[in-house]
């Protein structure tokens, strides 16, 4: 059996990895010279923010991401904390700009708009937050009526992430949601109004008991009232959630595989079919309406995460530090709130990324977007080892390449034909790549996936269950952050 069919064959584990000559690798530099360079001042000038609301006013039946039910909420202690990180942040990154923010949660629709222009005013004080800059805001349709929306509005949001889901009653009963689908239809209605070209809805398909036929008739249904922007979600079964125990007890289907992945594939050829470009795993945009924020994530950018369990990735500068670190804050809402009140920040775990983590981190979400890596881009991270230098002599990417899986040429490296065109999902989603770096030749870097579509990109930085998983064998393991987001990701 070839190489290619033992990827083929392996894929439902998800335990091939593709991996470059070790000879090839780095050129052989050794560990010490590994530590990434100083990044060039423009992108050291730059970063996205995203603000963590913790609170949702239930806790859904699938939902296993960094939430929280208020009782006796002090939401003025909670927006002068977030004022006060913002500020802490963004001054030790010493950016000069934000290219985006994002509103996440939780449900941030259920904060007072003081809150949200409080934070904004505290950014545009620290930084260049130029006029018409990207600024989302998450939203359930049971926290934002018209004058709610039009409130957040005048706070500074200009554009509005939706968590339709479905707009089948018994799907969002199972899903444990508290809105309709009149509900729903109405606040995106209303949110068009305000947010016209700029409101994007989520939706989630794979459920136990879906079909194919019921999940396309909703799909189009929405296509026939929403905006420009569509991202779309695989139900991930986690552990802890209210659906997992259903499901494993055998009170509810466990989703079929094959059904689920005819229905990411319709979806697909629907959704192109209405005019919308898939420009990554999850995201459909047309009439140029992607998400900058989300952008930021996948083209590896500097981002500052700050509100209770949000990650950040930045060079904190203002420490003496000149590398960049993969930073945690803390997650417990009271807990984080001490934590800013006495020091300033609640920062619970800071890792310095190596050269490795960080072309790793680019790798993997580069190869998510249509349009892949380009040499130029991937040079901005490793400006002494090309992309024709970790892959060009690579036989399993050859492999791939001449079944017309993969592209690599003098532009960049990508899945032909952008976005799994043309290949299974199981396989356009598992981007495997090996790396035999300063371990031992046996650690080689395996990306898991996650189902077929379950990243979640959509801003959440506390939706890390949802993400593909960056796993070390030999014990040697750490989780890719980014879903939300990269309100995108927490342990």
């Amino acid at each position: 059996m070839g190489a290619l069919g033992k990827l083929r064959a392996a894929l439902p584990a998800g335990l091939r990895a593709v991996r470059p000559p070790p000879e090839r690798l780095f050129g052989g530099a050794s560990a010490a010279q590994l530590r990434p360079r100083p990044p060039a001042p423009e992108a050291a000038a730059t970063a996205a923010l995203y603000v963590h609301w913790p609170y949702c006013e239930k806790r859904c039946s699938y939902c296993n991401f960094n939430k929280y039910i208020p009782r006796n909420l002090d939401e003025q202690k909670m927006r002068n904390c977030l004022v006060q990180e913002a500020q802490t942040l963004i001054q030790l990154s010493q950016v000069k700009r934000i290219t985006s923010v994002f509103f996440g949660g939780g449900t941030p629709s259920l904060a007072n708009p003081l809150t949200i222009a409080a934070v904004l005013d505290t950014v545009s004080q620290c930084a260049h937050l130029a006029e018409g800059t990207e600024v989302t805001l998450e939203a359930n349709p049971t926290s934002a009526d018209a004058s709610c929306l039009a409130e957040f509005q005048k706070a500074g949001i200009n554009r509005l992430s939706i968590g339709v889901q479905s707009l089948n009653n018994t799907e969002l009963k199972l899903l444990g949601r508290n809105h309709t689908s009149c509900d729903a239809l109405r606040t995106l209605e209303e949110a068009k109004k305000l947010f016209a070209g700029r409101t994007s809805i989520d939706l989630i398909f794979g459920l136990p008991g879906q079909t194919n036929a019921l999940w396309i008739q909703g799909l189009e249904e929405l296509l026939t009232v929403c905006d420009d922007h569509i991202s779309l979600y695989q139900l991930t079964l986690e552990r802890g959630t209210s659906l997992f125990k259903q499901v494993h007890q055998g009170s509810l289907p466990m989703p079929d595989p094959d059904v689920v992945s005819e229905m990411y594939e319709c979806s697909r050829h629907v959704l192109q079919n209405s005019g919308f470009h898939q420009y990554e795993v999850s995201n459909f945009a047309r009439n140029g309406a992607l998400s900058t924020h989300n952008l930021s994530y996948w083209q590896g950018s500097q981002y500052i995460g700050i509100g209770p369990g949000a990650h950040g990735r930045f060079v904190p500068w203002g420490d003496g530090k000149v590398h960049r670190e993969a930073r945690i804050q803390t997650l417990e809402p009271d807990v984080w709130m001490k934590e800013v009140l006495a020091v300033g920040h609640g920062t619970r775990k800071r890792t310095e990324l190596s050269k490795l983590d960080i072309l790793e981190e680019v790798l993997m979400l580069g190869l998510r977007m249509d349009i892949g890596i380009t040499h130029k881009h991937w040079l901005q991270f490793a400006p002494d080892f090309s992309l024709w230098d970790a892959f060009g002599e690579s036989e399993e990417v050859k492999e791939l390449e001449e079944c017309g899986f993969l592209l690599l040429d003098d532009k960049f490296i990508h899945w032909e034909g952008g976005v799994c065109k043309g290949v299974s999902a199981n396989l356009m989603h598992t981007v495997l790549i090996g790396w035999p770096p300063m371990m031992s030749p046996g650690n080689f870097l395996v990306l898991i996936p996650r189902n077929n579509a379950a990243l979640d990109f959509e801003g959440n930085e506390g939706k890390d269950e949802h993400m593909n998983r960056i796993v070390w064998k030999n014990k040697l393991k750490r989780t890719a952050d980014l879903k939300h987001a990269g309100s995108t990701v927490q342990d």
